[in-house]
């Protein structure tokens, strides 16, 4: 699998076409992506950008905005000399998504891009833009002859998520995005398979002979895994108020985790054998049936609080841009079974949620129990003794600990847990201040599929998550708000543990 940090080769030459290059994610992340891997060396000298969106400037102007934010979105890696060597490799277009002239205008401006830098006609489509423009973008990217491949040349597109509502759109994104691109040419992208700890995730089992042996059900008692967030539904809200958490999280980010932890080790890197892999954990999660719904999974709103005597948080519901009686769920916990043999019987948790007690998300890995028939007397005396627990952190300290038991030094026999953590910070020179997307986007530049997700891998997702989604649009929830902003969730999502003798780790 390429790693960002593993390999010194430059990507391959081109324009990277930004569809959406006036909004917020370009100027955040996308284009702080590409000034890191120019600031490593990852780029050709061959390589410019394209921007086109709706707001009318042009070139200069666009270099301008872009320059003047820069050095707060990139951070301590900023240098003004490597931005003004590469400032006039960017260059603007407006233009309207819909109107098949503005394409034919990319075009030539495509090919003044070409004889200017010297790029040899491979071009990287990126559609930021709302997932209504997916579809009607791709296809006039092929009206225009601007998908083909010929004589050496690639089209590629990335899409971001949502791929789709539920598992009919999902169907249908797919199928307009075939009637355009081949498979092998797009790229759906979830920045979560790009941070260095889930990649870490298959180095760590696949690479190390104390871990993948223990790495099933004869050894491990259950798996949970967290994505919370601090923050509330912020300028979200019209999106949100659509998706939800289910949507926005499980659906992508957590699924996505859950198939890389689960996964069997595949023949060999090669993309589509690990996303076979992938493909096949996601294929054996037991399906919900409507009265697994309703004992399995937890949903939540979070309602308003006061911290500390001093800050008072908003409920969902008097978020600006929220309807006042929202059923939506900020808030969701499942748990679910893997019918395979490395999985048999291990519960997986799943929760994520908004306006949480703290912002991280991580893989528990909890191991059973030792026999402790020789510490059976102390063990009478001291009943609290806890299971070790194989931590990945996934954000914001990226790394690995273990937690195991010890005896606590005296002449009476006490155990106690104690840690073993790695941080990347302590360990490499680098410091990783990457987002994600400066590994996908290189990966994307070189051809590499492997960490983004492939046609059937979307829809059995979808498939999976359907019948929750046909459960709880037929049975609204009748107690939302039902977990104060700053805790860690409703009591509910503690109980779907508590019935299988777990609780989550906070």
């Amino acid at each position: 699998m390429r790693s960002l940090h593993s390999s010194s080769a430059t990507a391959a030459p081109a324009v990277i076409v930004i569809f959406g290059a006036a909004g917020d994610l370009t100027k955040r992340k996308l284009i702080p992506a590409l000034f890191n891997l120019e600031a490593q060396n990852l780029l050709p000298s061959q390589i410019a950008m394209v921007g086109i969106d709706r707001v009318a400037m042009n070139s200069d102007t666009y270099r301008q905005t872009m320059g003047s934010d820069m050095a707060s979105y990139v951070g301590n890696g900023f240098e003004q000399n490597l931005w003004d060597d590469n400032v006039d490799k960017v260059y603007y277009m407006p233009g309207d998504f819909r109107d098949p002239d503005s394409y034919q205008q990319l075009k030539t401006l495509l090919l003044e891009v070409d004889n200017e830098q010297g790029t040899p006609g491979n071009y990287l489509f990126y559609l930021a833009t709302p997932p209504s423009f997916f579809g009607i973008i791709a296809s006039e990217l092929a009206r225009a002859g601007l998908n083909e491949e010929s004589e050496g040349h690639w089209r590629r597109i990335i899409i971001e998520k949502p791929f789709g509502s539920d598992l009919q759109s999902a169907r249908a994104l797919n199928a307009a995005l075939h009637e355009s691109f081949e498979e092998h040419q797009i790229y759906r992208i979830d920045h979560y398979l790009g941070k260095e700890t889930v990649q870490n995730m298959m180095a760590y089992r696949f690479g190390n002979g104390t871990v993948e042996p223990i790495w099933n059900y004869r050894y491990i008692d259950h798996v949970q895994i967290t994505v919370a967030e601090s923050l509330g539904v912020e300028d979200r809200a019209s999106y949100y108020e659509e998706a939800g958490a289910l949507r926005d999280m499980i659906a992508n980010h957590l699924l996505a985790v859950l198939s890389i932890v689960a996964m069997e080790p595949p023949n060999s890197f090669d993309a589509d054998a690990i996303r076979d892999e992938q493909t096949k954990v996601l294929k054996a999660i037991e399906p919900f049936s409507p009265q697994r719904v309703l004992t399995d999974t937890v949903r939540g709103q979070y309602g308003e609080a006061v911290l500390d005597n001093t800050q008072h948080l908003h409920a969902y519901r008097d978020e600006p841009g929220i309807a006042s009686d929202s059923k939506t769920e900020t808030y969701v916990a499942l748990r679910l079974k893997i019918n395979s043999w490395r999985w048999a019987g291990v519960p997986f948790y799943l929760r994520t949620g908004k306006r949480m007690h703290d912002r991280y998300s991580e893989v528990v890995i909890q191991y059973k129990h030792a026999p402790n028939m020789m510490f059976r007397g102390a063990l009478k005396r001291h009943k609290n003794v806890e299971p070790d627990r194989l931590v990945l952190r996934i954000q914001p300290n990226e790394g690995i600990s273990m937690q195991f038991n010890a005896k606590v030094p005296g002449t009476e026999f006490k155990m106690s847990q104690v840690l073993m953590d790695f941080d990347y910070d302590d360990y490499f020179e680098e410091s990783n201040t990457a987002s994600g997307y400066e590994t996908l986007i290189y990966d994307c530049l070189c051809g590499d599929a492997t960490l983004f997700k492939r046609a059937d891998n979307i829809e059995v997702c979808w498939e999976f998550l359907q019948p929750i989604l046909d459960v709880w649009k037929s049975l609204p929830p009748r107690d939302f708000p039902n977990y104060p902003a700053g805790s860690n969730g409703p009591e509910e999502a503690d109980d779907l543990l508590a019935r299988d003798g777990f609780h989550w780790k906070n």
